[in-house]
């Protein structure tokens, strides 16, 4: 019996122009007032969740920051952060540009972004920003919760590749972009999967009793996780292969169709 469905947001349920579909909207509606539990699970930060709020207002939890914050809709508040510190940030900076000399960084922390020299125009609107300082102590009481570095020329692949074994011990590393070659980093401990396993422990729910969607490498230990873990037949080969089930595409409303299989 599915008690509980996490969700990925972008390449999953939330479309390029930043839409959900009426169907899904209706599919996901439709399944918490059966009374399954709802868990948004993003690696996008806590204060861009608009196409969530638009959709379904406060219902649900929000797992953001790939894993690294539990927030509450419908309160408008952190439940809980797991950060990382300036000086780990720092040693993996230093070790990925030893691989990649080019690579530009940025940090989310709890209060803004925090970018570092080259890694974006500083006019996009990323919401409250700053320039990044690793040696600063505002950063630290603010805490990390993803730090982020930008390749300008190697493929998203094979600059995790590089890097990903010799930030293993640090920690924690994966992508989620098809478009731009960006490393996604947190404290050594957490991935969608283990703040999804901490929630459903609170709930008394087990991970049999877990279906799951998503589409990105960041998404693997949330779908192996899930008993009942699918990844989009239009997401990254990685997780295609890591996945015990597949859902049809986005452009299809892919969750909304195992939803509804669900609800029959």
């Amino acid at each position: 019996m599915i008690k509980l469905i996490a969700s990925d947001l972008d390449g999953t349920i939330v479309a390029k122009d930043g839409t959900i579909s009426e169907r899904t909207k209706r599919a996901f509606i439709e399944a918490r007032e059966s009374g399954i539990q709802i868990v948004f699970v993003t690696g996008r930060p806590f204060r861009w969740l608009t196409p969530i709020i638009e959709a379904f207002g406060g219902m649900g939890k929000v797992i953001c920051s790939n894993g690294a914050v539990l927030y509450d809709l419908e309160q408008d508040e952190v439940i809980w952060s797991r950060t990382l510190s300036a000086a780990t940030a720092r040693k993996a900076s230093e070790i990925i540009l030893e691989l990649e000399p080019k690579a530009a960084f940025a940090a989310e922390t709890t209060k803004g972004l925090h970018l570092g020299e080259g890694f974006a125009d500083r006019h996009h609107n990323f919401g409250v920003q700053a320039v990044l300082d690793l040696t600063s102590d505002s950063i630290d009481s603010e805490g990390i919760v993803k730090f982020l570095a930008r390749s300008p020329h190697l493929p998203i692949d094979k600059f995790y590749a590089s890097a990903g074994p010799q930030l293993a011990q640090l920690v924690s590393v994966t992508h989620s972009a098809f478009d731009v070659s960006l490393l996604e980093m947190a404290h050594v401990d957490i991935h969608k999967a283990t703040t999804l396993h901490e929630y459903c422990q609170r709930l008394g729910i087990a991970a049999d009793e877990v279906m799951a969607f998503g589409d990105m490498p960041n998404d693997i230990e949330m779908l192996e996780y899930a008993g009942h873990g699918y990844a989009m037949s239009s997401g990254h080969p990685t997780t295609l292969a890591s996945a015990r089930f597949r859902a049809p595409s986005l452009a299809e409303d892919g969750v909304a169709q195992v939803i509804e299989d669900l609800l029959k």
